[in-house]
């Protein structure tokens, strides 16, 4: 980055413009040939066909009508957050998209439409490999100078230790100025976006009868303004709270939130928002497991030492039906649930929040998983592939990110939080830690008679096929990478089996409860101790795509990876 985001803009935007102005080659010269454009056409539907075009909507009549006021305020707002995340993933992506669209040959067209669900010209499910253009993905993509090595960050922060507070923040990006390096806070960076976003989160909390609601969407819009997101993240943990006639079920939020674009680092939030309605009758039955948390934690496999029981007792979960999302979480492998806000200040104080998309989680269980557990699993397990099973996993899932090592103790006294102790293996690994806890803590919750038997078959056949469904993202991006991890490490403790005559996986029922909770306590004992190096050797080991899971990948090529939703209720909130 220059001296400020928006002069990457107009720098950026002329020469992309003009050599976007006809087909090119890859080195940027001359017209493709037209064997050779069939060849990249092959290509583009191959990977087009790898998400599952799926209208979801939401039915009106399950909105509260003076919500349906406030939300076409909300939807304009998140829409502002594609356009920040655009530029946050890629330096020129917009432009260069831009450009295509203007075009009406069918290369271009599919090209952008690839750059729509990539947020960019390079291939999240393959390694970010770039399919327009040659030119490899950064690291840090926007968040630093594209010529920063994370060496010269730690050594800049070493020398001027006055400034490590706001170059580790997640809320600054880092730029080249007069020579030197410099954080320059979000609130600078995006100020226009964030404006024009702040304006539209105020006209919703004017629309809303709802209090709470109203003070967390004018408090969302000062911290776009201010760069000081504490008390907004505390006031989002109210929303629900209110009763009468004013009262909202509307479940929204909106900013920085997550660190996984930030493949340099693992630092930097990215902007994201989910505009969703509460399912009311969804969001009773899940509420019991707020009220067992401490015990889950008591049950850790890890010293107790390292138990955290001094976080928010606080963690409603909500079951929600999506209006709208946009930014981070819109970029490749769609969201099923998200457990925030991540600031630990928050989460010592209240907690955190569970929220579960239910019709988006459906449209994925019925375009991959389904056809996925049928080319891949031992057909004794193929019945046991339940919805209730995969949503109940994904929602202990949320549950487990609040468990276990927040803010941890290093050998030399200093304190830290488990993130900045694990640098670019904290996602993985912390993606690892919520899977392979979820099964743990459903195992638990069995042997407390909270489900059957029946119902842990179907947990962990329906767990075995969504390792599969995860690994397909690619075992660069942290949910495949801690999925390849948990097959691998599970095939060679025998838990997780293999038939070479059918090339299909299986389960040992009598290994598998042991297994995992060997597997919970190594990257819980990873966490607690920050021990980097420990988890680069795990990764090491793991994160690979051994043959015989290459093997039946291969068998997955008709199988959507994933799905690309259109919102119809949101869609038509943004034409307002």
């Amino acid at each position: 980055m220059k001296k400020t985001f928006a002069i990457i803009l107009v720098a950026c935007a002329a020469p992309l413009m003009m050599t976007c102005a006809g087909p090119q080659k890859k080195t940027g010269g001359g017209p493709l040939d037209p064997a050779s454009e069939g060849s990249r056409m092959d290509m583009l539907r191959q990977m087009r066909s790898q998400f599952a075009n799926v209208e979801i909507s939401v039915n009106r009549e399950q909105i509260r009508p003076g919500d349906l006021k406030v939300l076409p305020h909300l939807v304009k707002a998140a829409a502002i957050m594609d356009r920040i995340f655009w530029h946050q993933a890629s330096s020129d992506g917009l432009a260069i998209r831009d450009a295509l669209a203007s075009r009406g040959d069918e290369l271009s067209r599919l090209t952008v439409q690839l750059m729509d669900i990539n947020f960019g010209p390079w291939n999240r499910l393959d390694h970010f490999k770039a399919f327009h253009g040659d030119r490899p993905r950064p690291e840090g993509v926007t968040f630093y100078p594209a010529d920063m090595t994370a060496a010269e960050f730690e050594s800049f922060i070493a020398k001027h230790p006055d400034e490590a507070a706001a170059f580790q923040s997640w809320l600054t990006v880092i730029v080249r100025e007069d020579g030197s390096l410099k954080a320059v806070p979000y609130s600078v960076a995006y100020a226009a976006d964030l404006a024009e976003a702040a304006t539209h989160l105020r006209a919703a909390a004017k629309a809303t009868g709802d209090e709470v609601l109203a003070r967390y969407l004018n408090g969302r819009a000062d911290a776009f303004e201010t760069n000081d997101y504490l008390q907004s993240d505390m006031d989002w943990m109210d929303l629900g709270q209110s009763s009468g006639e004013g009262a909202s079920g509307i479940e929204v939020v909106i900013g920085p939130y997550e660190v996984y674009e930030d493949s340099l680092l693992g630092l930097k939030a990215a902007f994201e928002a989910f505009v969703t309605v509460v399912d009311e009758a969804e969001s009773r039955k899940l509420s019991m497991v707020a009220g067992m948390l401490d015990e889950l934690e008591s049950n850790l496999p890890v010293a107790d030492h390292h138990k955290n029981f001094s976080r928010g007792k606080m963690s409603p979960i909500k079951v929600v039906n999506v209006v709208y999302t946009a930014g981070d979480t819109k970029a490749g492998v769609q969201t099923a649930a998200f457990n925030l806000p991540n600031d630990e200040r928050v989460r010592s104080l209240k907690g955190s929040k569970k929220v579960m998309l239910r019709n988006v989680t459906r449209a994925k269980f019925d375009k991959a998983l389904i056809p996925i557990s049928r080319a891949v699993l031992d057909p004794a397990l193929l019945d046991l592939i339940d919805f209730d099973a995969y949503f109940n996993f994904i929602l202990m899932h949320e549950v487990s990110h609040g468990l276990g090592p927040g803010v941890i103790s290093m050998p030399d006294g200093s304190k830290t939080t488990v993130n900045l102790a694990l640098k670019d293996t904290y996602s993985i690994i912390e993606e690892c830690k919520a899977d392979i806890l979820s099964v743990h803590n459903t195992l638990y919750m069995a042997s407390k008679g909270i489900f059957d038997r029946p119902f842990m078959d179907k947990t962990e056949a329906s767990y075995l096929a969504g390792i599969f469904r995860s690994i397909r993202f690619g075992i660069g991006e942290a949910h495949g990478g801690a999925n390849v991890m948990q097959l691998n490490y599970l095939m060679d403790k025998g838990a997780i089996t293999f038939d070479q005559a059918t090339g299909r996986f299986g389960l040992d029922r009598d290994r598998f409860p042991g297994a995992v909770r060997e597997l919970a306590a190594e990257v819980l004992e990873i966490e607690a101790v920050g021990d980097l190096l420990s988890a680069r050797a795990m990764m090491d080991k793991y994160v690979n795509v051994r043959p015989e899971v290459k093997r039946a990948l291969d068998r997955l090529g008709d199988v959507p990876v994933d799905i690309k939703p259109t919102y119809s209720l949101g869609a038509e909130f943004l034409a307002k």
